[in-house]
């Protein structure tokens, strides 16, 4: 009786799957763990340096402890930047019970990149953000470097309601639109510059289109350009159409070269109306429209309660200011904005 033949290739494929999946497991651990003790360690010289007479001499004893443990355990990680950030890293998290938790999901690298960011708020926004959209170390310091969290506030909503938001992402609640619509938009990627078209802006989103998705954020899919609408007899053409995944809604981009008009508001509520009437499909949510501007109407936008139609309107930029000066521009937005918030309340 002759034995059944054997598929090498399938065996060789399966043995190849779990030993890759044992390995990636096991390296989850050992991070985690690095992690977990790079917190202890960082707690531990500060509650040894909180007293006042040890105080004094901390920076002594840390460079000290530094020299002991590289000749202990080598140079690699231990040296005293890396020691002095173990200590930042414990005051900045204070809480082992939540570090435990999402150090099975982001690494030591990521810890390194949120030390950078000061507020408390703006670290949670990003941490809870890194996690729920799986950023790698790269993507979260070019979402840090590229001021997400300024420019999702100014989009969005107070300080407050932001916060709502990260704890309802943290029980597994779907995100929300505040989360995921921004202003400005960053379009340098382009390359317009001086005078264009709304035609040539298009064409130039569209050949840059991942570009211009990985800026667009969270869970957009390209679904068409210049979208045919018949309404009445006469053809209505969308600039942009696009579905994002996570809103579970397909959101209408219109572009716009000059500073924001009322009139846009009608245009796209017209819109928004036919695609939830044919376009819609069971189980989605309404359609939402995004008016880019290369200048916002700010009394305009407010005056006009877009966000009651499902209305996001957000400037852009095709080139980017110095560094410090947009940071400047954003964060005079944010108080300008809360101040508007604060007159409304």
């Amino acid at each position: 009786m002759k034995s059944p033949k054997m598929d090498q290739g399938k065996l060789f494929y399966d043995i190849s799957a779990l030993v890759e999946n044992i390995r990636n497991a096991v390296a989850s651990v050992v991070n985690s763990n690095i992690t977990l003790m790079y917190w202890q360690i960082g707690e531990r010289i500060n509650k040894e340096l909180l007293d006042g007479e040890r105080a004094a001499y901390g920076k002594q004893i840390v460079s000290q402890l530094a020299t002991q443990l590289q000749e202990r355990f080598g140079k690699r990680g231990f040296q005293e930047r890396n020691i002095r950030r173990m200590m930042q890293f414990a005051e900045l998290f204070p809480d082992f019970k939540i570090v435990s938790q999402v150090a099975t999901q982001l690494s030591w690298s990521h810890f390194l990149e949120l030390l950078s960011v000061k507020k408390e708020l703006q670290r949670e926004f990003y941490l809870t953000m890194s996690i729920n959209e799986k950023w790698g170390r790269n993507t979260l310091r070019a979402k840090i470097d590229g001021m997400l969290y300024e420019r999702t506030l100014i989009s969005g909503k107070p300080d407050k309601i932001i916060k709502t938001e990260l704890v309802k992402l943290k029980t597994g609640e779907p995100i929300s639109a505040d989360l995921v619509f921004k202003s400005p938009y960053f379009l340098d990627f382009a390359g317009l510059k001086g005078m264009y078209s709304e035609k040539s802006l298009e064409d130039s989103l569209i050949a840059s289109l991942e570009e211009f998705i990985m800026e667009l954020g969270v869970g957009f899919t390209f679904v068409e350009r210049q979208k045919r609408m018949i309404i009445d007899g006469e053809d209505f053409y969308l600039d942009l159409l696009f579905y994002n995944r996570k809103l579970r809604r397909l959101i209408a981009i219109e572009l716009k070269l000059g500073k924001f008009k009322a009139a846009y508001k009608g245009q796209m509520e017209l819109y928004l109306r036919w695609l939830e009437k044919n376009e819609k499909q069971k189980g989605e949510e309404s359609p939402m429209g995004l008016i880019l501007c290369a200048e916002g109407g700010k009394e305009q936008i407010e005056l006009l309660q877009l966000e009651q139609s499902g209305i996001k309107v957000a400037e852009y930029l095709t080139e980017l200011p110095d560094k410090q000066l947009l940071k400047e521009k954003l964060h005079s937005e944010i108080k300008k904005r809360n101040e508007r918030l604060e007159e409304i309340e």
